[in-house]
């Protein structure tokens, strides 16, 4: 049995990945602004900062955190705090969330932290700057611990297209709005929380024991492929 934190534990990605992990025997801790249900223990919080974040006594094996957002608009229509709140859920909550259990880490066995990017990041798309500008950096995050971590933490994002889940609803929200969003991805489908979650638990698990300072794209294509 390993022991995973999950910061954002009320995603629904978290909630498809604990489910696939507690069903292979693990024990998942949720850190959630919401209530949660379905992990081994959660603890509920007002942000992912360093001072909200609860003290955790137990060795832990990995850490994945979830919070993100999709702020999608014209350049020139960003406020000063819409960017700035973007950059603290995506990449400040997570720098923060890795300080805190890097002693936690360190007492895990061949312990993994996963970070959550976007195909926005290396993909240049309209009105995604300030998302873009987020997860870029997370991506920079990601190489640099993972460098500074090895040997013995490893350190991988993920990179999604469009995934079908509450925080994506308003672009899905109707059968052509769902159509429209699958014909735009080369594989002619909208991701599914299974298609990340079995990457997290890859990247969680010895299978991947080889891998740091990776990003996953988790795309159907979009970031690499024009069909």
């Amino acid at each position: 049995m390993r022991t995973y934190l999950f910061i954002g534990a009320s995603s629904a990605m978290a909630q498809t990945a604990c489910e696939l992990l507690r069903g292979q025997g693990h024990r998942v801790i949720g850190i959630s602004r919401n209530e949660i249900n379905g992990y081994s223990d959660r603890f509920m919080v007002n942000a992912y900062t360093a001072e909200e974040l609860p003290e955790i006594a137990d060795s832990l094996d990995g850490l994945v955190y979830f919070p993100g957002t999709i702020n999608l608009k014209p350049f020139h229509r960003y406020k000063h705090e819409e960017v700035m709140n973007d950059l603290n859920v995506n990449v400040l909550g997570a720098f923060q969330s890795v300080q805190k259990y890097l002693p936690n880490l360190k007492q895990g066995t061949n312990p993994s932290v996963v970070l959550f990017s976007s195909v926005a990041a290396t993909t240049g798309m309209t009105f995604h700057a300030s998302i873009a500008m987020a997860k870029g950096a997370i991506e920079g995050l990601t190489r640099s611990l993972a460098a500074e971590f090895a040997p013995n933490i490893r350190v991988n994002a993920i990179a999604p297209s469009l995934t079908n889940t509450p925080l994506s609803e308003k672009f899905l929200s109707t059968p052509e709005k769902m159509e429209a969003s699958a014909q735009r991805n080369p594989m002619k489908k909208v991701g599914t929380t299974e298609d990340l979650s079995n990457s997290i638990e890859f990247l969680l698990s010895e299978k991947s024991a080889w891998i740091t300072g990776q990003i996953l794209n988790v795309d159907g294509g979009m970031g690499a492929l024009r069909v």
